[in-house]
């Protein structure tokens, strides 16, 4: 069963070792990644590889439209883990455009159990209703409130007592957010990056 991924596992870690020696040895005395990126699980978004980044220095949580919900136990785990024990110093929010679970949660179509889920992007959508309505073109208006739903999450981490107790201590912790674009493989900062509650207060 499942064969070529068993095959492409070998080869791929043949190439590391042969890259670098002690590659493993190091990923398994510890991980010391500086930044936690919360995405989608669209598998056309590959984490580690749209940053250039290797296995130990990105701590990933993802989930369908990459929401961060204050009510949430799996994301505020990954949350605190990352800021009380890893110390990330960089939190990124990262969406995409043509995400379908933004397009699910506006649509009117009923799913089941992924209504509730996407409920937070049609609060999102209701606050921005008369911006979003003014955007003729349908592409453009979903990859706006694409956008917009990254800022709300940025917001809700920012917003989230680990990130409030870390600034309090002096930790050093920005939240940022990004949308990355499957069209040319490019993330676009959308430039509501919080390094602190004055930058939140702005927000």
């Amino acid at each position: 069963m499942l064969d070529h991924l068993k095959a492409n596992n070998r080869a791929w870690a043949a190439r590391k070792v042969a890259e670098d020696q002690g590659f493993f040895k190091r990923l398994e005395s510890q991980q010391a990644p500086e930044y936690l990126w919360i995405g989608c699980s669209d598998s056309r978004v590959p984490a580690n590889e749209i940053v250039g980044l290797d296995p130990g220095e990105l701590f990933v949580h993802r989930n369908v439209a990459n929401l961060a919900p204050p009510q949430d136990a799996n994301y505020l785990s990954v949350l605190q883990f990352a800021v009380d024990v890893l110390k990330v110093k960089h939190i990124i929010v990262v969406g995409h455009y043509g995400c379908g679970g933004i397009g699910a949660a506006v649509d009117g179509q009923r799913r089941g159990l992924v209504d509730h889920w996407l409920h937070p992007i049609r609060e999102v959508a209701d606050d921005h209703r008369a911006e979003l309505a003014a955007i003729t073109d349908p592409h453009k208006r979903h990859d706006r409130l694409c956008e917009l739903n990254v800022m709300r999450q940025v917001r809700n981490v920012a917003s989230d007592v680990f990130v409030q107790d870390a600034w309090a201590r002096g930790q050093s912790l920005s939240v940022h957010g990004w949308v990355y674009s499957l069209a040319n493989g490019l993330v676009n900062d959308l430039n509501v990056t919080v390094g602190g509650p004055e930058d939140l207060r702005k927000l």
